[in-house]
C-alpha cells in the first residue's frame, strides 16, 4: 500500500519509539538479567513516549517484546525464570504504535563474550538485512530483497529460516505482502515509492526447519542450533530506502 506523507510522518514516530525500545534493551543486556527484566525496560520507553505496544495482546501475546534466547528463533515469551548467562545470545523483537501507525524491529545481542562462530552469525545476519534494504529502490522487485538476503547466508554457510518472513506494515503490524528472506523463484511485484515494509532475516548455524514450543509462541530450531534475527521498518522513497526504526539512518 502506498502511504501519504502524513502517514509516513506517523510511521517515523513509531519507528523512532521502537528503536528507543531496542536501544534501551540492548543497554540492559548482561549476565543475571531476566528476559522479563528486558520487557520491563521496553515498557518504560513506551510509557515515557506515550506510545502503545503492538505486541501486547496480539493474539493473546503477554508482553511488549519477544525475547528469543540461543536456539529460540523468534516469538519467545519473556519470563522471570529465564536468566541471561555469559555466552548466551538474545534476540529482541519490539514494536510500537503512534497515531495509529506501527513500527517493528529486532536485534540480536551477545551476552558478554561468545564463540567466534556465534559472533559471526550475528554479524552476517545483520549484514544481510542491510543488503536487503539496499534493494528497496522503486522499480526493483519485491523478491530482490530476499535474494540479496539469501545470498549473504549462502556465502557464509548459514541456514535461512523460511517459515517466518517479513511483511508489509502500516495501520496493522502485519500487512500483505509477505517479504521472504530467500528467492522464491519469481520476481514479485515492483516496488513503489511510499510503500513500507518490515524486513527481518533469521539465520541459523544449522538447518532451516523449525518447531513451535508448547506455549504456542516460541519457535526453536529443529536441530538445536542457535539463531539470530534482525529487522527494520523501511519506506521506499524518491531518494532510496528510508529506515524508520533507527536512531540514525543506516540506508
Amino acid at each position: 500500500m502506498i502511504r501519504t506523507e502524513t502517514e509516513l510522518a506517523s510511521m517515523r514516530k513509531a519507528g523512532r519509539v521502537t528503536a528507543e525500545m531496542l536501544a534501551a534493551c540492548r543497554e540492559a543486556v548482561r549476565p543475571g538479567v531476566s528476559t522479563a527484566d528486558l520487557d520491563k525496560v521496553a515498557r518504560e520507553v513506551l510509557e515515557r513516549r506515550g506510545a502503545r505496544s503492538n505486541f501486547l495482546g496480539y493474539h493473546g501475546f503477554p508482553a511488549v517484546i519477544c525475547a528469543s534466547r540461543n536456539n529460540v528463533i523468534v516469538h519467545g515469551i519473556p519470563n522471570e525464570e529465564e536468566i541471561l548467562h555469559e555466552g548466551d545470545i538474545i534476540s529482541i523483537d519490539a514494536g510500537a504504535i503512534v497515531e495509529g501507525y506501527h513500527g517493528d524491529a529486532a536485534i540480536t545481542v551477545a551476552v558478554g563474550s561468545v564463540p567466534k562462530r556465534v559472533e559471526r552469525l550475528i554479524e552476517v545476519t545483520e549484514q544481510s538485512l542491510v543488503a536487503g534494504i539496499r534493494e528497496m529502490v522503486a522499480g526493483n522487485h519485491l523478491h530482490d530483497i530476499g535474494r540479496a538476503v539469501e545470498q549473504i547466508a549462502v556465502a557464509a554457510h548459514l541456514g535461512v529460516i523460511r517459515d517466518y518472513v517479513g511483511h508489509g506494515i502500516g495501520t496493522q503490524m502485519h500487512e500483505p505482502p509477505n517479504v521472504p528472506n530467500y528467492w522464491p523463484g519469481r520476481a514479485g511485484p515492483k516496488l513503489r515509492v511510499h510503500e513500507v515494509y518490515a524486513v527481518e532475516p533469521m539465520f541459523t548455524l544449522g538447518g532451516e526447519d523449525t518447531v513451535v514450543l508448547p506455549d504456542g509462541w516460541g519457535v526453536v530450531t529443529a536441530d538445536g542450533t542457535w539463531a539470530a534475527h534482525f529487522e527494520h521498518t523501511i519506506a521506499i522513497t524518491d531518494s532510496g530506502p528510508e529506515v524508520f526504526t533507527v536512531l540514525d539512518d543506516i540506508s
